[in-house]
């Protein structure tokens, strides 16, 4: 299961989470993204490196409210 925060496209992601294995590996690029104010629109012109499930992160694209 993975998150990602964001309030619009065009505006900071605010954190994500990631729970599953190698999480720590993979969670770990995407802290230096938040960290240099990567945004959503940013993460989605990103290609994904398939197959993994870090590409998860870079192809969600349907909003989740909650």
């Amino acid at each position: 299961m993975m998150k990602l925060v964001v309030d619009t496209p065009a505006t900071a992601c605010s954190a994500c989470t990631w729970w599953g294995p190698d999480a720590g590996e993979i969670i770990q690029g995407f802290a230096v993204a938040l960290k240099c104010g990567a945004t959503k629109a940013q993460f989605d012109s990103t290609i994904g490196i398939h197959p993994t499930a870090a590409e998860e992160f870079v192809t969600m694209r349907d909003p989740v409210a909650g």
